[in-house]
């Protein structure tokens, strides 16, 4: 709904459809709704977590349609049709592979004891997934570099370092 001014009203809702962990949804939401708002309070996906707000901390990466981006700095609204990826579906793509287990990417954190609160350790993951399909990290400082937006408070960086070089040679069980 527009107001006189042109710009939605306090109740404007648009209707968008985003495949979230392999399942497609159909959702009404206001324009301003962040895409971690929605996952978050809206659809009860909680293991993304709100850090920052400001895109500074990493937190809140998911993956879209196979890339990771901060989902506290983009719209829902900009992400009708993607698919979207989150922490809770992560197992799921390596169910998808034909494997019923965890993402190799969540056995070597576990393997490596790469998170310790773990806070960040949603968007440490979902990050590690999205480098990984980038293809562009090859080296333990390339590593390093590409998952620099993604802080640790514990300082278990060398960990997930390893445990991401482990799964890109193949030797995560």
């Amino acid at each position: 709904m527009l107001i006189e001014s042109g710009s939605p009203g306090a109740d404007a809702r648009i209707g968008i459809t985003l495949t979230i962990n392999g399942e497609k949804r159909e959702i009404d939401v206001a324009p301003w709704t962040t895409l971690l708002d929605l996952l978050r309070e809206n659809l009860d996906l909680t293991g993304t977590k709100k850090g920052c707000d400001h895109g500074q901390c990493g937190a809140c990466t998911v993956l879209v349609n196979g890339t990771r981006i901060n989902s506290c700095l983009a719209l829902a609204v900009m992400k009708d049709g993607a698919e979207i990826t989150t922490v809770e579906g992560l197992a799921g793509l390596a169910q998808s592979q034909g494997v019923n287990t965890l993402h190799p990417i969540q056995e070597a954190f576990v393997e490596h004891d790469a998170f310790q609160c773990g806070y960040c350790t949603p968007g440490q993951l979902c990050s590690s997934v999205g480098l990984m399909n980038e293809g562009h990290a090859k080296t333990r400082e390339e590593i390093r570099e590409a998952m620099s937006g993604n802080i640790c408070r514990c300082g278990a960086y060398t960990n997930i370092v390893d445990a991401i070089e482990d799964v890109m040679q193949g030797a995560a069980r």
